[in-house]
C-alpha cells in the first residue's frame, strides 16, 4: 500500500511497507507518462430482472434544466406540452422531436407576476382541459414572489385561440396566497374523470408541522382541492364549489376534497377505475402512497404514514378516522416519494394496473401491485440497471403509455417492455474487474492512478485509498467550478480499511449509456478477494457496525448536481501526494496535467482553488467550510436533493450559504430557538446537532453511525467564533 502522502491524509499505511520505505523525493511530477488502460474499463450494467424498463426518448430535444410536467391534448397524440420550472410552457412534436422546443407561453409575463423559482418553487404543473379542442384552455400551478419569505402559490388559466400554437391570455383562478416557507408547496394539478379540476398544496413547509396546517380544515394547506372551472362563477369569483365537496355547506374550506397531507407533490387518476393516487412526501422516517377518498383525512402530523408522529393535542385533537396509506416505505429505502401513475397502456399487457412511482432522492423507479388473494403489496424496481435521474413527475400519452420525467438533467423516458434478460457478465469478484491483479486483487493495475483529497468524507474512522482510470484516448474536462467532467468508461475506485484489514472496495462507474452507477465489493476475511454485493448490508467489523451501501444509496450521495464524482475536483486535488510507483512527491494537478489527462492545459496550479485540510493549520472557518464541502455539499447545493436551500459548497460565500439565523426546515430537534447556524451557539445550531444525532435525524443520513468527534470540534469551534451573520 502507499505510504501517507502528507499530513492529514487518510490513506491507509501498511506497516511493513512504511518501515522499509525511503523518504519520498520532491519532484515536479509524480508520474512521467500516462499509463495505458487495457483492462480497467467500465463493464456493461448488470441486466435487470424487471419485465419493463425505462428507455430514453427525444435525446436530441434541447430542453432546459427544470422540466417539471408533460401532457398531451386529449384526443391528440401528435405533440407534447411541457412545463419548465422557469415559467415557460413549451411544445414539441411527439414524433422525432429535436432541437429547441417552441415556447407557447411565458406564464409570469402573461400574468404580470414575477415567478419564484427558489426553494421548491417554479412552474410546478399543468393540466390541459378535456375540451381543449373547443376552448383552448390550459391550467397551471406555480409559485410567485411575495409574502414574508418571498413565496406565494397561485393557479391560473391560459387560453389559446390558435390551437395551442400560442397562449395570449391569462386569468387568475386561485389568487396568490402566501407560503410561510419555501418548501412543501405541493404543485399537483389534474382534471378528474368528473370534469373538475384538482389541486394539491403542502403543509406550509418547515418541519414538524411548524405552521399547524396539517389538520386544519381551513385554508388551502395540507389539502387536495376540487373546483369547478367550467360553470360561470358568481360575480367576483373565479371558480365554483362542487355541491358534493365535503365542506361545500360550511365547516371548512369549501374547495377541500381531502386533507391531512404533508406534501402531496404529485397525484394522478387511474383512467380505468377513476381512483385518485397521491404520493405524499414524509419527514424523516416514512414515505407514503395513498388512494384518496372524498372527505378523507390522511393523518399528518398526527401520523407519518401509518406511524404515530405528533401527540400535541393542539395539532392532533383526535386520531379517529385517519386513513392509512395503501403503501409506505421507510427511509432506508428512499427519502422523497414522487407520486406516479397507474399503467393502462396497451403495449405491455402484463403490466396493466401497476402503479409506477419513484423516489426523488434515491432515484429509484418502482412498480406497485397488490396480490389479489390477500391484498399484500408487491414492489419491483424498474430501473435497477438504470437510468438514474432526479425523477420529478410522470406523464401519460393519449394511449396510456407512461413516461418518467427527470428535472436534472432534463430528460424524458418511456416505460417499455423488456426482452428476456441476457445472462449478466458483470464481474462477481474484484479480481475479475480488470482493475486489480487477477492473481493478487490487493494490487491495483498500473492504469489505476492514485489520488488523495484535501478534505475527506468521514467514513466511521476507516482509512481509504483512492484511484481513477479513464479509457485510452479520452481526457477529462475541467468545468468552470472546478469539477471534473469524466468521459464514458471512467472507473473511480476507493478501498476502505478498518481494524487493519480491507473491508470494502467501491467502484463508481460511468457507463456508456450516459449514467453513473456504484458497485461495492466485500472483502473476504482472508483478504484473498472481494465479492460483489447485490444489495446493501451491515456487519460487525472491528467492534463496530459497518454499512455497505446499496447501489441506489450510492447515487443518493453522488448526485448530478455535484457532478456525480465527489472527490476528484480542482480544489481537492491541488495538493501534493506521494506516488507509490515512483516514490515521488508532487502536486496532483500538475502531475495529471503533465501526463495528458486533461483536455486543455491547466496552467499554473498556484492560481487555482485549493481546499485546506480540515485538521490542518488554516483558519478554522476555512477548515470548517472544507469539511462541510466534503461531507454535505453533494446534496446541499442548488438542484441537489438536500431539502431546503442550503448551499454548503466551499466556494459559496457564507452570506449565500443560507444557514446563518435561518429556521430549520426539517425540525428543531426539540431545541428552543434553534436555527441552522446560531453565531456563537453550537448547542442551538441544527447543522452540528444533526451531525451528532442518531437515527432518522442524522446527517449525513447514509453509511455512517459513528460521530466524527474531531470533525465536530472543527465545526463547533467555527460556530463558536462567529460573532454574527454576514
Amino acid at each position: 500500500m502507499p505510504s501517507l502522502s502528507d499530513a492529514g491524509s487518510d490513506a491507509a499505511v501498511d506497516a511493513s511497507d512504511a518501515a522499509d520505505a525511503t523518504p519520498a523525493a520532491d519532484a515536479d511530477f509524480g508520474l512521467e507518462k500516462r499509463p495505458s488502460n487495457p483492462t480497467c474499463l467500465a463493464p456493461a450494467r448488470p441486466q435487470t430482472t424487471a419485465s419493463v424498463h425505462l428507455e430514453r426518448v427525444y435525446p436530441d430535444l434541447q430542453l432546459q434544466d427544470g422540466l417539471m410536467a408533460l401532457a398531451q391534448v386529449p384526443g391528440d397524440g401528435s405533440r407534447w406540452f411541457a412545463a419548465l420550472r422557469n415559467g415557460l410552457v413549451v411544445s414539441f412534436p411527439a414524433a422525432g422531436a429535436s432541437g429547441v422546443p417552441t415556447v407557447v407561453a411565458d406564464v409570469p409575463a402573461l400574468s404580470g407576476l414575477p415567478i419564484q423559482t427558489g426553494g421548491e418553487g417554479g412552474l410546478l404543473g399543468l393540466a390541459i382541459h378535456p375540451d381543449f379542442s373547443s376552448n383552448g384552455r390550459m391550467f397551471v400551478t406555480w409559485t410567485c414572489q411575495g409574502g414574508p419569505v418571498d413565496m406565494c402559490s397561485t393557479v391560473g388559466r391560459l387560453t389559446s385561440t390558435d390551437g395551442g400554437k400560442s397562449f395570449g391570455d391569462y386569468q387568475t383562478i386561485l389568487p396568490p396566497f402566501d407560503q410561510p416557507a419555501q418548501n412543501h408547496n405541493g404543485g399537483g394539478i389534474a382534471f378528474g374523470p368528473d370534469g373538475y379540476l384538482y389541486l394539491s398544496f403542502g403543509d406550509g413547509g418547515s418541519a414538524n408541522d411548524a405552521f399547524s396546517h396539517g389538520q386544519s380544515v381551513e385554508g388551502y394547506f395540507s389539502k387536495i382541492l376540487r373546483i369547478d372551472v367550467d360553470t360561470p362563477p358568481p360575480a367576483g369569483e373565479t371558480y365554483v364549489i362542487p355541491a358534493d365537496n365535503p365542506f361545500a355547506g360550511g365547516g371548512g374550506e369549501p374547495a377541500t376534497f381531502a386533507r391531512g397531507f404533508r406534501n402531496p407533490f404529485r397525484f394522478s387518476f387511474d383512467r380505468a377505475s377513476g381512483d385518485l393516487w397521491v404520493g405524499d412526501v414524509g419527514q424523516n422516517a416514512w414515505e407514503e402512497i395513498d388512494i384518496v377518498l372524498s372527505g378523507g383525512n390522511y393523518g399528518w402530523p398526527c401520523r407519518e404514514g401509518s406511524n404515530a408522529f405528533s401527540s400535541d393535542p393542539g395539532k392532533c385533537p383526535s386520531t379517529v378516522g385517519l386513513i392509512d396509506p395503501v403503501y409506505e416505505y421507510p427511509h432506508v429505502g428512499g427519502a422523497s416519494v414522487t407520486g406516479g401513475v397507474v399503467y393502462r397502456g396497451s403495449a405491455i399487457d402484463a403490466f396493466a394496473g401497476s402503479y409506477v412511482f419513484a423516489d426523488y432522492v434515491t432515484r429509484e423507479v418502482h412498480a406497485l401491485t397488490f396480490d389479489p388473494t390477500d391484498g399484500s403489496a408487491r414492489v419491483v424496481r424498474i430501473n435497477e440497471s438504470g437510468p438514474s435521474a432526479a425523477w420529478v413527475s410522470f406523464a401519460e400519452d393519449i394511449d396510456g403509455e407512461v413516461y418518467a420525467l427527470s428535472v436534472f438533467p432534463p430528460e424524458i423516458y418511456k416505460l417499455v417492455a423488456s426482452e428476456e434478460p441476457a445472462p449478466s457478465d458483470f464481474p462477481a469478484k474484484l479480481s475479475e474487474t480488470g482493475c486489480f491483479d487477477p492473481s493478487d486483487p490487493t494490487r491495483p493495475v498500473p492504469a489505476l492512478i492514485p489520488f488523495d483529497v484535501s478534505a475527506s468524507l468521514w467514513s466511521d474512522g476507516a482509512e481509504k485509498e483512492r484511484w481513477l482510470a479513464i479509457p485510452d484516448g479520452t481526457t477529462i474536462q475541467v468545468l468552470p467550478d472546478g469539477d471534473f467532467d469524466f468521459p464514458a468508461g471512467t472507473v473511480l475506485v476507493k478501498t476502505f480499511w478498518l481494524a487493519g484489514k480491507r473491508v470494502e472496495t467501491r467502484l463508481f462507474v460511468f457507463h456508456d449509456d450516459g449514467g453513473w452507477a456504484g458497485y461495492t465489493y466485500e472483502w473476504r476475511d482472508d483478504q484473498a478477494d472481494a465479492d460483489l454485493l447485490p444489495a446493501g448490508k451491515t456487519k460487525a467489523v472491528g467492534g463496530q457496525a459497518w454499512s455497505f451501501p446499496s447501489r441506489s444509496q450510492c447515487v443518493q450521495c453522488h448526485t448530478p448536481a455535484a457532478g456525480w464524482a465527489l472527490g476528484p475536483e480542482v480544489g481537492q486535488l491541488n495538493k501534493p501526494m506521494v506516488y507509490p510507483s515512483t516514490n515521488l512527491r508532487a502536486n496532483q494537478l500538475r502531475t495529471l496535467d503533465h501526463v495528458g489527462m486533461f483536455d486543455a492545459p491547466l496552467g499554473a496550479v498556484e492560481g487555482l482553488a485549493s481546499y485546506p485540510d480540515p485538521f490542518g493549520s488554516a483558519a478554522v472557518g476555512e477548515r470548517a467550510r472544507a469539511y462541510l464541502h466534503a461531507n454535505c455539499a453533494g446534496c446541499h447545493q442548488p438542484d441537489g436533493p438536500g431539502r431546503g436551500t442550503l448551499d454548503l459548497r466551499f466556494a459559496t460565500p457564507f452570506a449565500d450559504v443560507g444557514a446563518c439565523d435561518v429556521d430549520p426546515g426539517m425540525g428543531d430537534l426539540g431545541v428552543a430557538g434553534a436555527k441552522l447556524v446560531v453565531p456563537g451557539e453550537p448547542g442551538q445550531s441544527i447543522l452540528p446537532l444533526r451531525m451528532r444525532a442518531s437515527g432518522a435525524n442524522r446527517m449525513p443520513p447514509l453509511s455512517s453511525s459513528v460521530v466524527d468527534a474531531t470533525g465536530m470540534q472543527v465545526i463547533e469551534a467555527w460556530i463558536t467564533g462567529l460573532s454574527g451573520c454576514p
